[in-house]
């Protein structure tokens, strides 16, 4: 009842906004009537507004937003008989148009998301058996290992937990290649994939052909498996131990529900974050998407399945013959059916899964080369706007989650729009300095407070941007390519256990660099057109100004493709858990700091240890979480930092059976609450105008990194070990 009143609320306020919309009024009561509408918005956001005041903002802000519209529809468009500015003016208005409606659609499905559901870990209901399917392609044993042995010790009845791996990379068609090296490959794969499995008590499978990819892989699971729930976890995603207790429950609640989907939450910073040092201080890219579209989608019944890091019904899935695999985005495709055939869907918004994202630049414009191409073979092949059996909600759900893959395409357009006027004095946008004020400013600026109210502490400013500016370059050519041949993309897997040795540009990164070079090209004759043709300064200040955003833009981005570095081979993470470290017969009191997949550093309580243990085997004891006995981890001492009353131990894992594998994922995996205490502790909003000066700030250093790289790859011997480097991150 009270969320019908405060979205009836909302529509009154908006309609009656709308009425003012056409009104013709002068540039000055224009001007006033922005700022007022700016002034009420931010001042409902300084006083915390909530609930019924958020949407008031949000009506005012769709007000602004609809009068830019109408202005822009009826005064700004060139004349049809002048082509040469007609026709980008015309692409630069329907690129607007776009971003207008991917709005609305945000606004619709976000506006007042679901609150985030309590735990069912206490109290899970029925416990049903389970079939875990981990498909597999080329990942190494030792990350399979430790996916398989944190599945394997999830929080549930033994005899009703049947753990799969599904080796795509191991069957029969791969070991029978032509190819000598290749089929040598996959028949070792296949033996020591056979006896990882038996070690770890889980079942092997693979099949003779790789059809369909990874939904064919999933399918030849179902026909060996008869759980009644499916869970599915991708190859580097190892669930927490409560992972099932917080999600089966749901099924015996609603004889309909098809999917649980949880968040996938990453122990790795992407690209971006690493080279730009925010992984620690800033949420992540997806968390924009798992900790508030996601809820949202939930609320229309439209939270769609993301592929990993889920729960499915087999009743469910065997109803429409298993996974879709028309597409490469093989989930979304599953639910988009499963939803039109009247099931549903459920999002818990809890991590429950760590799992990797890509190190390198370019594996992850790959990753999401793969994500665009398979949306828009949806939007192809399944158009959701009129997919029988959806409800009108979901169906604009679902084209909100197709069509923003399009953004490249606007993204291009306000790119180069700004260089049509500074290159080649083509008027696109009919308008003077003053109404671009009134208008076009106060738009920019009400959207921008729009997505801070939508996202303020799960997105910070400009970040969206930065992350569509930069894959945008190389998107662009992809989803076109889809465009032209829909059949033509095949399914990729993405490299996630990568690392980079040697600071280096990406291989992907020139185009950026020719942008950036056009752009400073472009700053320069916008002040010489100021100079020249003072008469038109104030149409050239702004267009001037347009692009010095874009410069900003595209100077932060040079830091992106400006790969770092790292010693370390995998990320670590804080866990301050009791132990005792055992090396040359003695024993000493310790505490585990942090940890990774490859190991651990110690704090042991002794000032005068012995450095001669650099080099030596030696071993921790500690209770796991899922039993009440002392485990033994044997490892490699590697370094020895003393610190006071505390000797500070670096050390490597050597896992030598399939328990040492559980101790490592009991280790790393085992406590979902730490993934969540990392969250909160990045979720905070520092608002539009500190979120603006710290992104400035972030832009100009990235920028001079990135220049630094450049001149830095123009030597002939680092250009070397660049490439060298690159060959080792491809092997």
């Amino acid at each position: 009842m009270r969320k019908a009143r405060s979205v009836f609320i909302w529509a009154v306020v908006s309609l009656c906004m709308i009425v003012l919309i056409t009104l013709p009024v002068n540039l000055q009561t224009q001007l006033i009537t922005s700022i007022t509408v700016v002034t009420v918005m931010a001042l409902i956001k300084v006083l915390k507004g909530e609930g019924t005041w958020r949407l008031v903002a949000l009506a005012f802000g769709t007000s602004i937003v609809l009068r830019y519209v109408y202005w822009r529809t009826t005064n700004t468009l060139p004349p049809v008989n002048q082509l040469e500015n007609f026709i980008p003016g015309l692409l630069l208005y329907l690129a607007e148009m776009y971003s207008v409606a991917m709005l609305a659609l945000s606004l619709f499905i976000v506006a007042t998301p679901l609150p985030p559901r309590p735990s069912r870990a206490a109290n899970p209901g029925r416990l049903p058996h389970v079939d875990v399917f981990v498909p597999s392609y080329n990942e190494d044993a030792g990350l399979l290992g430790n996916t398989l042995a944190a599945a394997k010790a999830m929080d549930y009845p033994a005899e009703k937990l049947h753990v799969w791996l599904l080796d795509d990379g191991g069957t029969l068609q791969k070991r029978n290649s032509g190819k000598l090296l290749e089929a040598q490959a996959a028949a070792a794969r296949h033996v020591e994939l056979k006896q990882l499995c038996q070690d770890l008590d889980v079942h092997y499978l693979t099949r003779d052909r790789n059809e369909h990819a990874k939904a064919g892989n999933l399918n030849n699971g179902m026909k060996h498996s008869t759980g009644e729930l499916i869970a599915v976890f991708d190859a580097d995603h190892a669930p927490a131990r409560d992972f099932l207790l917080e999600t089966v429950g749901y099924f015996e609640d609603d004889p309909k529900l098809f999917l649980v989907q949880t968040p996938h939450f990453f122990i790795n910073p992407d690209p971006l974050e690493r080279n730009l040092r925010t992984f620690d201080k800033m949420p992540s890219e997806n968390e924009m998407f798992y900790g508030i579209i996601q809820r949202g989608l939930d609320k229309w019944n439209a939270a769609f399945f993301c592929g990993s890091a889920a729960v499915l019904s087999r009743r469910a899935l065997e109803s429409q013959n298993g996974f879709s695999g028309i597409s490469i985005t093989e989930d979304c495709e599953t639910a988009l059916a499963l939803h039109g055939s009247g099931w549903n869907s459920i999002y818990v918004d809890k991590p429950l899964i760590a799992g990797l994202q890509p190190a390198t630049f370019a594996s992850f414009i790959g990753q999401r080369s793969r994500w665009a191409q398979g949306m828009m073979q949806i939007l192809r092949f399944r158009f959701p706007l009129l997919k029988r059996g959806l409800s009108i909600p979901q169906r604009l759900c679902y084209m909100s989650s197709t069509l923003f893959w399009l953004f490249p395409f606007p993204r291009t357009i306000f790119l180069f729009a700004p260089l049509f006027y500074l290159f080649f004095d083509l008027e696109i946008f009919t308008a003077s300095g003053g109404e671009f004020l009134a208008y076009t400013l106060a738009y920019m600026l009400v959207n921008l407070m729009m997505q801070n109210y939508l996202y303020g502490s799960f997105r910070w400013p400009w970040i969206s941007e930065l992350y569509e500016y930069v894959q945008t370059v190389h998107l662009l050519p992809a989803v076109v390519s889809v465009m032209l041949n829909p059949r033509k993309p095949t399914f990729k897997v993405t490299a996630k256990d990568e690392s980079i040795a040697v600071s280096r540009l990406s291989e992907i990164s020139r185009p950026f660099f020719v942008i950036f070079a056009v752009q400073i090209i472009a700053l320069v004759i916008t002040f010489y057109r100021i100079y020249a043709e003072p008469y038109k300064a104030d149409v050239t200040l702004v267009v001037g100004g347009w692009n010095v955003i874009n410069l900003i833009m595209a100077g932060c981005a040079l830091g992106v493709v400006s790969e770092r570095g790292e010693r370390a081979l995998s990320r670590r993470v804080r866990v301050n858990r009791r132990c005792e470290f055992g090396a040359n017969g003695k024993w000493y009191t310790a505490s585990i700091e942090d940890v990774s997949v490859h190991g651990a550093r110690l704090h042991i309580f002794n000032k005068q240890l012995d450095e001669m243990l650099v080099g030596a085997v030696g071993e921790i004891r500690f209770r796991p979480y899922s039993g009440a006995e002392l485990e033994t981890l044997p490892l490699i001492v590697r370094n020895i930092e003393p610190s006071g009353d505390i000797s500070n131990v670096g050390c490597q894992y050597v896992p030598k059976s399939a328990l040492d594998h559980r101790l490592i994922a009991d280790l790393m995996f085992a406590n979902s609450g730490q993934w969540t205490e990392f969250q909160a502790s990045r979720r905070r909003n520092p608002g539009l105008i500190r979120g603006t000066v710290w992104f400035l700030g972030l832009a100009l250093y990235q920028t001079s990194r990135g220049l630094v790289y450049f001149f830095r790859s123009m030597r002939p011997e680092r250009e070397a070990q660049q490439r060298q480097a690159a060959k080792v991150n491809a092997g």
